[in-house]
């Protein structure tokens, strides 16, 4: 028979953590947030060869005053450049869901971080710059649209496929988070595989309390498919990394095989086809989670924490397959 006791405590402990869930996301959505959009884009695509000093009067930090005015010239009339102004009219005639999903990102940002500084936000195409399709600055963000048209589309066709599945417009709230988290987590005090696979599980993390409503695998950025077989071998690929005597190795080979984005994490067996990329920052993401389980710190107290401290006192177990 279930000891009463132990049900009441449930109870309670799960009437106060809807209370305090609850709470927080009153205090969010009273939060503020006057968005700033400017539609350079729109604005370059239909410009005019005399439309350029305006352009560059109302938006000096988008010319280099390294390039004379008949760069600009001939870009507004460039038959690719207007093909490409084209297509990413098509893909975002508004911008209302996107700017949506924007403001609920900068009320989780001033909720944590009070002090931040919402930027004018400046929509662009960059010619397919997709290692920068986000820049976030002071005072400016700066969105490369032309990086957001679907996987499938036939600008990416010459782009390999783990990095075109990337390009899709759900992912570009998600890749303004990525940016502000590695603004706010620091970078790890030593080069062992333990403290890189924490740091990626840091900003995780971050991204995960920043995007309450953003599902686990566009977080990270899997399939659907590639999550669950993350969750389905976790223990085996855990026990792969500790058998293998490799948390504290530093070898940088460990990153482009585990951390970095790629077709498939490479363990050199005969499942590396089947498994995700960046397994290690899955994992690192867990056990920053059971940390966070089992330990007081908040958020900003956990961040300042060394990734060997917060693996030991995280209590981690991987969850077993099956």
């Amino acid at each position: 028979m279930r000891n009463p006791i132990w049900f009441i405590y449930l109870l309670i402990l799960t009437f106060y953590g809807c209370k305090e869930g609850d709470r927080e996301a009153e205090e969010v959505a009273k939060i503020e947030v006057l968005l700033d959009v400017s539609r350079f884009d729109r604005e370059f695509a239909g410009a005019k060869p005399a439309d350029i000093p305006a352009l560059k009067e109302k938006y000096p930090y988008l010319f280099p005053n390294s390039y004379p005015d008949s760069i600009w010239v001939a870009k507004v009339q460039d038959t690719l450049q207007i093909e490409i102004s084209g297509e990413v009219e098509k893909a975002f005639p508004t911008f209302e869901e996107e700017g949506e999903g924007l403001r609920s990102l900068f009320r989780h940002i001033k909720y944590y971080y009070p002090e931040f500084y919402l930027p004018k936000v400046v929509t662009l195409t960059s010619d397919v710059d997709y290692a920068n399709r986000v820049i976030l600055a002071d005072t400016l963000l700066l969105i490369g649209l032309d990086n957001y048209l679907g996987p499938s589309h036939e600008f990416y066709k010459v782009i390999p496929k783990y990095v075109a599945d990337d390009l899709d417009k759900r992912f570009l709230v998600r890749d303004v988070a990525s940016a502000f988290a590695k603004r706010v987590v620091p970078a790890p005090a030593d080069r062992t595989f333990i403290s890189q696979m924490v740091y990626y599980g840091k900003e995780l993390y971050v991204k995960e309390k920043l995007m309450p409503a953003v599902t686990d695998h566009v977080n990270i950025g899997y399939t659907q498919a590639q999550l669950d077989w993350a969750g389905a071998n976790e223990e085996e690929v855990w026990r792969y990394f500790v058998e293998g005597g490799i948390l504290y190795d530093t070898d940088s080979k460990l990153g482009p095989r585990f951390l970095d984005p790629a077709p498939f994490s490479k363990f050199q067996l005969e499942l590396d086809n089947e498994s995700p990329d960046m397994i290690g920052r899955f994992i690192g993401w867990q056990i920053v989670r059971a940390f966070m389980e089992n330990n007081k710190e908040d958020l900003h107290e956990m961040l300042a924490l060394p990734g060997e401290e917060i693996f030991k006192r995280s209590k981690y177990k991987p969850r077993r397959s099956g």
